[in-house]
């Protein structure tokens, strides 16, 4: 039996759970440089460039050092896009990710990995072999398959690989409704169908598996399934087209938290404060879908 419970996203929960300053981003001593240097938690993110530097690698890495963790990057491919959209793809050999994996694990060994655009199933091997290889934990893949303009980011043969291979050994999976569909082979019109969904996806992965509501009509309520509880994370819709790499911020988010030591529910919740707060912040820049405020707190 499966149990539910609603986590209402509250201001007192920022401060005690996911205080932006100190436990989410790891900079509350930045008066200690070498306290800091000596305890920064690693990660590693495994996804493609985004060349107008909203999401992708680009904001991966400004999540990471956001939250007060080094971030190392392996390159699977490389795009040619902005705001408006995605306008080529070019992928990285498959030889050439497994170099810089091994270039990385060996000598800055990751705390957390997250990996998010993998286009083709060759790429998909060569990860999926070179994280069994140097036993990389608390993996969380984010299923990237469309882009937010609404361009297929991975062929047929790969997303058989992402299933078969790649699911498997995740620790979390975080696809958004879009992308459940496809791996739950059907179509998500409420939160009753998020839940069947995953139970769909259950069978590839023990991971948790964390469906993103955003492109609900209805609501913009996201659900973890993880073991034998759903929790629902509640938070009103934000009334801003300004998303583009938020998929991307959000997986790098719970890497960066579970590097640092935190649970994968802890995770996921502070995760989703930092992704609303550089939402809500309304960033304005280029002519199309433009990126969130990794730097919000800052800035």
């Amino acid at each position: 039996m499966t149990n539910e419970r609603i986590l209402y996203m509250k201001e007192c929960d920022i401060m005690e759970k996911c205080n932006i300053n100190e436990k989410c981003t790891g900079f509350g001593n930045m008066g200690n440089k070498n306290s800091i240097l000596q305890k920064i938690p690693t990660a590693l993110t495994i996804a493609g460039s985004d060349s107008s530097g909203g999401a992708g690698i680009q904001a991966d890495l400004k999540t990471m050092t956001v939250h007060g963790v080094y971030g190392m990057s392996v390159i699977t491919a490389i795009t040619a896009q902005n705001t408006t959209g995605v306008f080529g793809i070019e992928d990285i050999d498959a030889k050439m990710v497994e170099m810089q994996m091994d270039a990385v694990f060996s000598d800055i060994f990751p705390g957390a990995v997250k990996i998010g655009m993998v286009s083709n199933a060759q790429i998909i091997e060569s990860i999926v072999k070179k994280l069994r290889e140097w036993n990389a934990q608390n993996i969380v893949v984010d299923t990237v398959m469309v882009s937010t303009s609404g361009h297929d980011l991975i062929d047929q043969s790969a997303m058989e690989a992402l299933k078969s291979k790649l699911l498997p050994i995740a620790d979390i999976i975080t696809p958004n409704i879009l992308e459940a569909q496809k791996l739950a082979n059907m179509e998500i019109k409420c939160k009753d169908d998020m839940i069947k969904a995953a139970n769909m996806i259950r069978q590839y992965t023990d991971a948790s598996i964390l469906i993103k509501g955003g492109h609900l009509e209805e609501t913009a309520d996201d659900l973890l399934c993880c073991k034998s509880e759903n929790i629902w994370f509640n938070k009103e819709r934000l009334n801003n087209t300004n998303t583009h790499g938020t998929g991307c911020t959000l997986s790098s988010s719970i890497c960066s938290n579970l590097a640092k030591g935190m649970d994968i529910i802890d995770a996921v919740r502070c995760a989703k404060e930092y992704v609303y707060g550089a939402i809500k912040d309304g960033m304005d820049i280029g002519k199309g879908n433009g990126p969130l405020n990794h730097m919000y707190q800052y800035v």
